[in-house]
């Protein structure tokens, strides 16, 4: 008999993201009536924020009708809107919980929601039971997922109405016993960008993850056509964008501002329609560029984009577009050091040719080695932290240019009174070709990125080590 009156609430199983949900009902002579899915008060309970399309209902006239047990390729609500039936799921994903089991019995007041990968079978018991389940994706022929055979002796589902005398389909009768299932391997990540100096320490990051594919503008160009079918979008839950325009000098001429707008605003609005059509979580890389260098203090994520120059303003209208993808996290960086040409090679490379360099020294920030940021974004993904803006940079001082000059010359061996600090206007004064404006405040608050548990390595330390290792290579 359904119970009346329960306190919404969310009860954990053995199975990873398998919840089963107590649902208040209200009921009096007449009948009963609940909410049999609230998205505001379920998600504040605790429910993934799932954005279900499809309603599908399953009846059953005779008490021992058994379904399942399947692991589609979509996660699912599942309830009861009469009757009662006994449940059974198996964790079919890949990893130390395969084949762990579940049950219990779901009535009116008892839901469960069931991941991708989770094997879902329920057997009825009583007659004219409506068994309801949202799913988060459209049913399209000739998916493939695993089943595993309801009566496999290793599962040890204890079936209220024994398996010979339930009614079951040929077809779940002859499903494979566990042992020959393949697992379901988990959803794959994208990394766009994948050539570029941050696409590299990415790769290096995700070493060895078979879920992880990369792919630069030749395997993947976001502004051509059929994007759509460009991949089996359904594989995958995670984009990474490593890829950008980021000649913030060549964007101010008029070849220069079009490519920009291509690469920043034009692909990262493609990217963003695919991520919300199918529930993609979207890591995109932003800029202090965005903005304008004013504030007496380190930005923080909250604070107003003010975008000086054309690269800024494609980057402040990305973070933009990225934000209506309902999973997102927006990485805000600055002064990026990687493989390939960046500004420590070049002092580098100027103090073992005996050139003293004139460096500005009225802009103000902190050095972020590549591998912190592919460090940050690993970190964010993997431990599920609330979606949004994250400021990630090295921790310790704020410095100029000027300083980050000294210290490389000083840790390769050099006078670091061979460099000269000029202000920006002075260093520009000689240019022929446009010149970007730059913000003097580049510093950024770490506060948000901290609490999630990633402690930031400190500046310093990673430039000494960079140093030292360029200094070995050569």
């Amino acid at each position: 008999m359904t119970e009346y009156g329960k306190t919404l609430r969310a009860i954990g199983t053995p199975i990873p993201g398998l919840t089963v949900w107590e649902l208040p009902v209200h009921g009096d002579n007449r009948g009963w009536f609940k909410e049999n899915w609230q998205r505001a008060k379920m998600i504040e309970a605790g429910l993934p924020d799932f954005g279900p399309v499809q309603n599908n209902v399953s009846f059953n006239d005779a008490v021992g009708t058994t379904r399942g047990i399947h692991a589609e390729p979509w996660d699912k609500f599942i309830s009861v809107a009469t009757g009662r039936i006994f449940g059974a799921w198996v964790d079919l994903r890949a990893g130390p919980t395969y084949g762990a089991v579940f049950t219990t019995e779901l009535d009116p007041s008892r839901a469960i929601f069931v991941p991708r990968g989770v094997g879902n079978s329920f057997q009825t018991l009583e007659p004219n039971t409506a068994y309801t389940y949202l799913v988060n994706d459209h049913y399209a022929p000739g998916v493939d997922y695993p089943s595993v055979n309801p009566a496999d002796e290793t599962l040890a589902i204890a079936w209220p109405i024994p398996l010979e005398r339930a009614e079951l389909s040929a077809k779940d009768r002859a499903q494979p016993y566990l042992a020959q299932v393949t697992p379901v391997a988990p959803r794959k990540t994208l990394v766009l960008g994948a050539g570029g100096q941050l696409g590299h320490a990415l790769r290096d990051a995700y070493a060895g993850a078979a879920h992880v594919e990369f792919a630069d503008r030749s395997d993947l160009d976001l502004t051509a056509g059929g994007l759509e079918s460009a991949r089996p979008w359904r594989e995958y839950d995670t984009i990474v964008n490593a890829a950008a325009y980021t000649a913030v000098d060549a964007a101010e001429t008029a070849d220069g501002r079009a490519a920009a707008w291509a690469a920043n605003v034009t692909a990262v609005t493609a990217l963003a329609r695919i991520a919300a059509a199918h529930r993609i979580t979207v890591v995109h890389v932003s800029s202090d560029y965005v903005f304008d260098g004013t504030a007496p203090r380190p930005y923080r994520e909250d604070d107003a984009p003010a975008p000086l120059g054309v690269y800024g303003q494609t980057k402040a209208a990305g973070d933009q577009i990225v934000q209506t993808v309902p999973q997102h996290y927006i990485v805000r960086t600055s002064w990026v050091i990687g493989d390939g040409h960046n500004f420590v090679r070049t002092m580098l490379s100027l103090a073992a040719r005996g050139v003293d360099p004139a460096v500005v020294d009225d802009q103000f920030g902190r050095l972020t080695f590549t591998s912190e940021l592919a460090r940050a974004i690993r970190h964010l993904t993997e431990t599920q932290a609330p979606y949004g803006v994250y400021n990630v940079t090295g921790s310790g001082p704020v410095t100029s240019w000027a300083d980050v000059a000294r210290r490389t010359f000083a840790l390769a061996g050099h006078d670091p009174n061979r460099v000269r600090g000029v202000s920006t206007t002075e260093y520009f004064a000689s240019a022929t070709a446009p010149v970007a404006p730059r913000p003097a405040n580049s510093a950024l608050n770490l506060a948000k990125i901290e609490a999630t548990g990633f402690t930031p390595a400190d500046a310093d330390e990673l430039l000494a080590a960079f140093v030292g290792a360029a200094s070995f290579a050569v």
